[in-house]
């Protein structure tokens, strides 16, 4: 597995994944997921399998100095539980500047409680 900053040759792999997770926003619209994925603040990070297939992603919006957000973790089912997810939230955090990243998840929590963390009740506002 190799890991890297995203590029635009990543994106259908992105999507790909986005669209196994049922997740609609990045495949709706192609353009705007490049832009999401390269806006100022953002960190978007990929993990590659030797054949530089799409495997996983992390994309993060961040202050740059104190505060992060997670928006979206995916890795590919046939590479989940080898490390992946942990690795590209490793990879990452440094790269977006910040010195904590919060997160909201439905589905992943014993993955997210197996880093150090503090657990916190929280709202999702809706415009």
């Amino acid at each position: 597995m190799n890991l890297a900053q995203y590029e635009r040759g990543h994106l259908l792999g992105i999507v790909a994944l986005c669209e196994a997770e049922g997740w609609p926003s990045f495949p709706a619209d192609h353009e705007r997921a490049h832009a999401v994925l390269t806006a100022p603040g953002v960190t978007a990070v990929v993990a590659l399998d030797d054949d530089g297939e799409v495997i996983g992603f992390a994309y993060l919006q961040s202050d740059g100095h104190i505060q992060a957000h997670l928006s979206e973790l995916a890795v590919s089912a046939t590479h989940r539980r080898k490390g992946v997810g942990r690795a590209l939230l490793e990879y990452a955090m440094p790269l977006t500047g910040a010195q904590r990243i919060d997160l909201v998840t439905d589905t992943a929590e014993a993955f997210y409680s197996s880093f150090d963390h503090h657990t916190f009740k929280g709202f999702r506002i809706y415009p």
